[in-house]
């Protein structure tokens, strides 16, 4: 999983991995992200990327979500996040 920070804003990057793995980094990710994070922009693709949208979008949960919402590129998800 590759990250990119800019501002208050993490950049993350899911290609090639399996929806367990994901999701699991993603938890952790969310788990430890500082509270100078208010959102993590999720790159999980668009064409081969639909199973780790679907996981991003209806299957992942954590108490520092705030709200999902779906970008205008269809290979990205923006997570907010509750500081």
């Amino acid at each position: 999983m590759r990250q990119t920070k800019h501002g208050s804003v993490l950049e993350v990057d899911i290609h090639g991995m399996t929806a367990g793995e994901a999701k699991r980094s993603l938890e952790q990710l969310l788990t430890r992200a500082d509270k100078s994070i208010s959102e993590i922009r999720v790159i999980h693709g668009y064409n081969s990327g639909q199973v780790l949208r679907d996981m991003v979008r209806k299957q992942l949960k954590h108490p520092r979500i705030s709200a999902k919402l779906i970008s205008l590129n269809p290979g990205e998800t923006r997570i907010l996040l509750k500081y």
